[in-house]
């Protein structure tokens, strides 16, 4: 009874048409569109962190030309959030959105036009040092995380996308 259990829930597993993103290895059609996509510039420390993740995630290794660029209009901000007695701020909330567009450069076309983001707290405590320093590690893991969303819609678009 077991057996005929398990092997009905392999033949339906078989059957339910999931495929790895990443099929096919370094030679596969997203990963050779991901490494056909070159970053525009982003301003500011926040778009220097979230280019230099996204050219790591996208192999940025290539040889040859660029058929997609990618554009990235970031929006970061920390607001308060708690309020001690004395007026001071208890804690934050450091938000990073962007929002992208993947143009193909053979037409000019945007073929992708989304958004990603994430958020963090971060505790507010004495040494404004330390408090610098938090608001700065949580834009670093925050740009990562934005990054990492980019990249894999980029590639769930590189797996839909007729190849050329």
């Amino acid at each position: 009874m077991r057996i005929a259990l398990l092997l009905a829930a392999a033949l339906a597993l078989s059957g339910c048409g999931l495929r790895p993103l990443y099929g096919g290895g370094a030679g596969g059609q997203v990963q050779s569109t991901l490494a056909s996509i070159e970053v525009a510039p982003i301003v500011g420390q926040s778009g220097w962190l979230v280019s230099n993740a996204l050219r790591d995630r996208l192999d940025a290794t290539r040889n040859g030309a660029a058929r997609y660029r990618l554009q990235v209009e970031l929006d970061d901000q920390i607001s308060g959030l708690g309020v001690r007695r004395n007026d001071s701020v208890a804690r934050e909330r450091r938000t990073l959105r962007a929002r992208y567009q993947l143009v193909d450069l053979s037409n000019g076309t945007v073929v992708l036009d989304a958004t990603a983001g994430s958020d963090a707290g971060i505790d507010v405590v004495g040494s404004e040092y330390a408090t610098i320093a938090a608001e700065r590690s949580a834009l670093e893991r925050l740009s990562g995380i934005v990054a990492d969303q980019i990249v894999a819609r980029v590639a769930r678009y590189a797996r839909a996308a007729p190849t050329p």
